[in-house]
């Protein structure tokens, strides 16, 4: 006589292996997040490393920025200064919106912040066409060019990220009140951005 057949889904070594699935989700939590916080710490040493180097260029020069170099124009980063600090606001909406499953809501917030960084480029990138010093003037002026450009790198990268998620966001629930990853993780890329420019902008433009 033919013994019936066993459903392997059915098998107590099948449950046993599910169990131990579920509480390996629940005994392994999610820590991309402390990844994302490595990731700017290490980024924050690069460019407190390189605003070490500047003060102590301008502490050892006898005069700064050195003489001959032209006077810097002070409305066009302000206001681009206000742009950026105004876009970290309107990202925060587009995390608060996605708490609230306002999947739509978030996409505007995230749209209108990369608009915001995008104007913030194209700034910068107007006020190198306009200065009337270049790379290799002098020493303040080849601080001036890496120290923003290292920058702006930055400001590109995290437009990219907001693209990124807009473009994952087209698929229905891929974000939710539960699950916003990059939402949270390009939000606070965007902060760090924004505290690194405070203080670049002082240091150039202010000091």
């Amino acid at each position: 006589m033919q013994s019936p057949a066993i459903d392997p889904a059915k098998t107590a070594l099948n449950y046993h292996h599910s169990g131990e699935i579920e509480a390996h989700g629940v005994e392994h939590p999610d820590h991309r997040m402390i990844g994302v916080i490595v990731f700017l710490c290490a980024e924050g040493m690069i460019f407190f490393g390189m605003f070490a180097a500047y003060l102590i260029y301008r502490a050892m020069a006898p005069v700064w920025p050195p003489e001959g170099t032209p006077d810097r124009e002070l409305l066009l980063p302000a206001v681009n200064t206000a742009i950026l600090i105004a876009s970290s606001f309107v990202i925060h909406n587009a995390d608060t919106a996605i708490k609230k499953n306002d999947a739509g809501g978030m996409r505007n917030w995230f749209l209108i912040t990369m608009v915001m960084g995008i104007v913030f480029l194209a700034g910068q990138v107007y006020e190198y066409t306009h200065l009337e010093f270049g790379l290799t003037t002098n020493l303040y002026a080849s601080c001036f060019y890496v120290l923003t450009a290292f920058h702006g790198l930055h400001v590109t990268f995290g437009v990219l990220l907001m693209a990124a998620v807009l473009w994952r966001s087209r698929a229905a629930n891929h974000y939710s009140s539960e699950h916003h990853f990059g939402i949270e993780a390009t939000e606070i890329y965007w902060h760090f951005v924004d505290v690194i420019w405070i203080i670049l902008f002082v240091l150039l433009y202010i000091l």
